[in-house]
């Protein structure tokens, strides 16, 4: 019972983030993470996180912030990378201090 209080929470929050107050939701929703990438065969995703966020960041350098075609590495890095990371990338490219080529 608790599990599946937890998961309908989950959902909930899920529903809120795709669309906001005021705006209808989808019936469902489908979760994906980034497609296999032969460059990283291992199960340890840590360069397939850091290249797909530097990917990004080069696409929106060389497209602009609104070019679609980036949102597909925004989606890539964003489920593959923690957070506390990409923050910290963040705040670094910020700074003038982030260690990869961009």
């Amino acid at each position: 019972m608790a599990k599946q209080y937890h998961l309908e929470n989950e959902v909930k929050k899920v529903k809120e983030i795709v669309a906001p107050q005021g705006e209808e939701t989808p019936d469902e929703i489908t979760l994906k993470t980034a497609p296999a990438d032969f460059r990283f065969p291992t199960t340890n995703q840590t360069r397939h996180c850091f290249t797909r966020y530097i990917e990004y960041h080069r696409c929106v350098a060389a497209k602009g912030d609104d070019a679609p075609e980036c949102e597909k590495f925004a989606k890539f890095y964003r489920s593959l990378c923690p957070s506390e990371w990409v923050d910290r990338w963040n705040e670094q490219r910020e700074n003038g201090t982030f260690p990869g080529p961009l």
